[in-house]
């Protein structure tokens, strides 16, 4: 008996003899099997993610083997199919094996050829499931983490646990503000180092006089003092370097150093210890004491990491209304505080304001509206700040439907009647904004 029998085969034989003694010694290993004799029926039943085995006869009525086996890959790519043919057809096998098949057998085939087979592929079959629950479990906890329904919000969150699963070194690059120790954090999060340390080290360590000792550590000496660095304490976890170019260039040498050899040596040791890390540095646009004159960066261009750019808060300005949400949220449980309603002239800062400091910025102004500061009367009024008529336009449009929006609780219905704008309209309109109604219910 198998020792897995809650192995599932969908078995495809329009031999009526042959399909029912097949389909016999499968169960009699303790597999589920489910016998058709046409494609069409077999594709009908054949559940999403169904987590067991396809074996088809190549010559069958009406569509074939091999027509269903493309449809199947179509379907899902990685759903195993087992082709067996009474044609001895070598050139049908390898052709059917290259374009994915889990494997080809010839008529008449011992029945432990094709229970090793069903074995063999339903492990393949076993993994990539698994593999594809992880990634919606992190996907899932990214969209609660990471805020937002532009495309960049959207793809984001997809790279970012790809990035972490991979357990790559990362370079995050962008303004003042964008979130790039949170996204830092956010990929620590969502890797299996979860459970270890997350270890940063920002530009007040970089620059501080004693920043060797601090980072390297030292070990202990004639006074018997002694001191594990912050890289080392990192170990097994994460280690963010957050504005590596504030450091010196000598410093900035160590540190590569480190990097490159996953290995450190601290003050009074005779040998170096190796280190197993994952690492993400922080790179801050616009300058850094890190260039060169031609505003090269010898750091970065040594440093073999893939790359993530984070965009101004300006960039995706649909997603600033949910932030602010999150923000005023967060606020509101952390200081306890009733919800304060937002008003007309809050909604024209949130979507008129430049954000020069991104999304630190909108979420110090979450926190002022909380605590019950009110907006400064000349940035409550709405201005185009120097931006072209047509975009101060789009940008007071989006502004009056959101506040219908919010004022509706989401209901197209009502918001339809409160404009005085045909549903359709509404529609395009709210797809150009990147406005949900269910985010208003």
């Amino acid at each position: 008996m198998s020792d897995n029998p809650s192995l599932c085969v969908f078995l495809i034989e329009d031999d009526e003899a042959l399909g029912p003694a097949v389909a016999q010694a499968l169960q009699l290993e303790g597999m589920t099997v489910s016998l058709f004799d046409r494609a069409e029926a077999a594709i009908a039943a054949l559940p999403d993610d169904f987590p067991g085995v396809v074996v088809t006869d190549v010559r069958l009525p009406g569509m074939d083997g091999l027509a269903l086996f493309a449809q199947l890959r179509e379907r899902d790519a990685d759903l195993p199919v087992i082709l067996t043919t009474g044609h001895g057809d070598v050139e049908m096998a390898v052709a059917a094996i290259k374009r994915g098949a889990a494997d080809f057998l010839t008529k008449p085939y011992a029945s432990e050829a094709l229970i090793r087979a069903i074995a063999s592929a339903a492990e393949r079959r076993r993994l990539v499931l698994e593999n594809r629950r992880l990634r919606d479990a992190l996907l899932a906890k990214a969209q609660g983490k990471f805020i937002g329904s532009s495309e960049f919000a959207v793809r984001l969150r997809g790279m970012l646990s790809a990035i972490a699963q991979a357990e790559v070194d990362l370079v995050v690059e962008g303004s003042a503000g964008t979130g790039k120790t949170f996204v830092a954090q956010l990929i620590h999060e969502l890797g299996p180092r979860q459970s270890r340390p997350f270890v940063p080290v920002d530009a007040g360590v970089l620059t501080h006089q004693d920043a060797d000792l601090l980072l390297f550590g030292r070990e202990p000496g004639g006074n018997g003092l002694s001191r594990t660095g912050l890289i080392e304490r990192a170990n097994g976890g994460t280690l963010l370097l957050d504005q590596v170019e504030a450091a010196s260039p000598t410093l900035q040498a160590r540190l590569l150093s480190v990097l490159e050899t996953r290995s450190i040596l601290p003050a009074g040791a005779e040998r170096s210890r190796k280190l197993n890390l994952c690492v993400v540095v922080t790179r801050q646009l616009h300058g850094g004491t890190d260039r060169t004159e031609d505003g090269r960066s010898p750091f970065f261009e040594r440093l073999g990491a893939v790359r993530l750019a984070l965009p101004p808060l300006a960039a995706r300005r649909e997603d600033i209304g949910a932030l602010f949400r999150h923000f005023l949220s967060r606020y509101e449980t952390e200081l306890g505080v009733p919800h304060r309603a937002l008003t007309d002239g809050v909604w024209r800062h949130l979507q008129t304001h430049g954000w020069p400091g991104n999304v630190r910025e909108l979420e110090a102004f979450a926190r002022t509206w909380a605590i019950g500061l009110s907006l400064p009367e000349n940035e409550a009024q709405l201005t185009t700040s120097g931006q072209p008529l047509h975009l101060a336009v789009a940008e007071f449009e989006r502004t009056v439907i959101e506040s219908a929006l919010r004022a509706a609780g989401g209901n197209i219905a009502r918001l339809e009647q409160s404009l005085g704008t045909p549903r359709k309209t509404l529609y395009d309109k709210l797809h150009r904004y990147g406005l949900r109604p269910r985010d208003f219910r």
